[in-house]
């Protein structure tokens, strides 16, 4: 009988625990949502490139962090994005937007 109520009594607590915790990451949720920007391209904006990702140049930590400018020439959905170079040579791959940072000429 005691083990009994003993079981009653953790399962309520585990279950004010879950709530609380439910409460607490929509709370963060919240908090995190009202300050992310969302960031996009559309064709003929010009971005810089994370080096990083192109591992075009290896001049070691004091290098450059972007290249460019290049320009959007397609934006293929879900962050890719199609590149052309300031030559109008189109690049050979796509890129995603987390490695893209906008460049304003």
């Amino acid at each position: 009988m005691e083990t009994m109520a003993i079981n009653i009594i953790l399962e309520e607590r585990r279950e004010q625990a879950a709530i609380r915790e439910e409460k607490a990451k929509s709370q963060m949720k919240g908090y995190y949502d009202a300050r992310v920007r969302g960031v996009s391209f559309r064709p003929g904006d010009f971005v810089y490139r994370a080096n990083d990702a192109s591992h075009a140049e290896d001049t070691g930590k004091l290098g450059p962090k972007w290249e460019g400018p290049y320009e959007v020439t397609e934006a293929l959905g879900k962050g890719a994005y199609k590149l052309r170079d300031m030559e109008g040579r189109e690049l050979p791959r796509t890129w995603n937007i987390c490695n893209l940072k906008k460049c304003y000429l």
